[in-house]
């Protein structure tokens, strides 16, 4: 009996060490996108594009990797750097920093990053996206700035695939190949039923069909019959900062038809302790022409606005309710440079929250706010 509790016990313990491990994310690949400054003065003064392009190739191992960074614009600026990283396996916040120049072509000075990620997968796509700052190659005392980064897994590299990820690729082949394929257990020896006898000359066969229960209303669809807030709207003069005042209505509403054809994927619940909470949408990133449509408890409150840095600024009414209230950002494009990326800034009084959103043509992103007071 006691052998059968040690075992048991270092069971659990290797359950438990073992949590992290198996639900990590694995970023070994190619993911490739663009950097900017937060200093763009060109960008604002609408003078050219300050992007610069980026690829990152990593070869993770457990929640640790390695990783090269190519940067580079046109005939401007070309550097590779070698970079090491890490994933928090329950936040999925990557941190990748730049550790030693491996090649470079600069007019002006060269400069080393250090990147604080967040990994989202939406549909079969993944980003990794959210801010770096820089530091002198020669002098880490001197900095060279910060800004935004965005990037997204592709299948192929602008330049080689490194020896490093060839060899991790590799190794994960290899471990998926001899991964042993469980084998169903025998199945149960089926009971001996006796065989009917033949039906009798004037016997009449009856055949009663069973009647397939009736559909049972969707989640969605029946959250949306049990809300009946409606929200009337009064945009601001100021165009640059559109400001949105919502009421609540007594009527039901239908789900609009771009809810209805498209995935709506739950990012969030947020817990508010205000009945009245700001919303300020701004383009992450790159300001690059995305567009979007904003829709709370299934009624339009934001039609068609361009994202910039500049917020649209959103009032919403969060009653206390026995449903969540649903708040759904919708892609009306994909940009200049897909996909549809936007910054949600949540102020519940003195409580503020940054999301960040990805959406496509086919997926929206929901986030749902529930009410709860403060006790």
């Amino acid at each position: 009996m006691k052998n059968y509790r040690l075992f048991f016990y270092w069971l659990i313990i290797l359950l438990i060490t073992s949590i992290p491990t198996l639900h990590a994310q694995d970023l070994t690949g190619i993911w490739r996108g663009h950097f900017r400054s937060s200093d763009g003065l060109e960008r604002l003064a609408g003078i050219y594009d300050d992007r610069y392009k980026m690829e990152v190739q990593i070869a993770q191992t457990h929640n640790h990797f390695e990783a090269v960074t190519y940067s580079y614009k046109t005939a401007e600026f070309y550097g590779k750097a070698s970079a090491t990283g890490s994933l928090n396996a329950q936040t999925k916040k990557v941190l990748l920093k730049e550790a030693k120049l491996l090649e470079y072509r600069s007019n002006g000075g060269v400069c080393i990053m250090t990147c604080f990620l967040q990994y989202t997968k939406l549909g079969n796509d993944e980003y990794l996206q959210g801010t770096y700052y820089s530091t002198n190659a020669a002098d880490s005392s001197i900095g060279c700035g910060k800004g935004s980064i965005f990037l997204h897994r592709v299948a192929e590299s602008d330049f080689h695939k490194e020896p490093f990820l060839e060899n991790k690729e590799k190794e994960l082949a290899r471990k998926k190949s001899n991964v042993p394929v469980e084998t169903p257990p025998a199945a149960a020896a089926a009971p001996l039923v006796k065989k009917p006898e033949p039906a009798k000359a004037n016997a009449t066969a009856t055949v009663t069909p069973k009647k397939k229960p009736a559909p049972k209303p969707s989640t969605s669809a029946a959250i949306a019959q049990q809300k009946s807030s409606q929200l009337t709207t009064e945009p601001s003069k100021n165009s640059r900062d559109s400001t949105i005042t919502m009421k609540q209505p007594n009527e039901s509403v239908m789900i609009p038809y771009v809810l209805k054809n498209r995935t709506n994927e739950l990012l969030k619940t947020i817990s508010v302790h205000h009945s009245r909470i700001e919303l300020r949408i701004y383009d992450d990133g790159a300001i690059d022409n995305d567009t979007v449509s904003v829709y709370y408890d299934n009624k339009l409150i934001v039609s068609n606005a361009r994202l910039s840095d500049q917020p649209i600024t959103v009032y919403i009414d969060v009653e206390p309710s026995d449903h969540p209230h649903q708040l759904v950002m919708v892609a009306e494009n994909l940009g200049d440079i897909p996909p549809n990326t936007s910054l949600l800034v949540v102020q519940d009084g003195e409580k503020r929250y940054e999301e960040r959103i990805i959406s496509t043509e086919q997926k929206n992103v929901e986030i749902n706010f529930e009410y709860k007071k403060v006790e």
